[in-house]
């Protein structure tokens, strides 16, 4: 076997009048629908979905507790219980907690979620999520308030 043999063995010419017929445009454009088909339905049906009972607006409970925020004891674990007060302390928090044994027992807070300028002066209870303070010897973001 001399060497044009092997080489026409090993290298075939491809015959370029050949047409590529595995995706063939009306394949792709019916792919394409599909996964916009797909797409679309599970994105209605996923926002339809019925998530935990939460608001963010000032409600009434059931039992008559004026109430405010998401209560999800996951997120916000943390609670705590006083009188709400405006002023953070060194730039940690707006507002803070008053609580029996002075200064030391302060809860410093911020809230993304609840609006704290509406429970000023009002004894309430708050969930939330503590976080390490440089000042503040408790520093919590709150999640839910109740008023008390």
């Amino acid at each position: 076997m001399n060497l044009d043999e092997t080489k026409e063995k090993l290298i075939k010419e491809l015959d370029k009048n050949k047409k590529l017929e595995a995706f063939t445009i009306p394949i792709v454009i019916a792919i394409f629908l599909v996964a916009l088909l797909v797409g679309t339905g599970s994105g209605y049906l996923l926002a339809k979905k019925e998530g935990p009972a939460t608001t963010s607006d000032t409600r009434t409970t059931e039992t008559s507790k004026e109430a405010s925020g998401i209560l999800d004891k996951k997120k916000f674990p943390d609670d705590a219980e006083g009188t709400l007060k405006k002023g953070g302390i060194d730039g940690e928090g707006n507002f803070h907690l008053e609580r029996p044994g002075g200064e030391s027992q302060n809860v410093y807070l911020t809230s993304s979620t609840v609006d704290l300028t509406k429970f000023i002066g009002k004894k309430v209870r708050v969930w939330g999520q503590t976080f390490t303070g440089q000042k503040a010897g408790w520093l919590m973001d709150v999640g839910y308030l109740e008023v008390l």
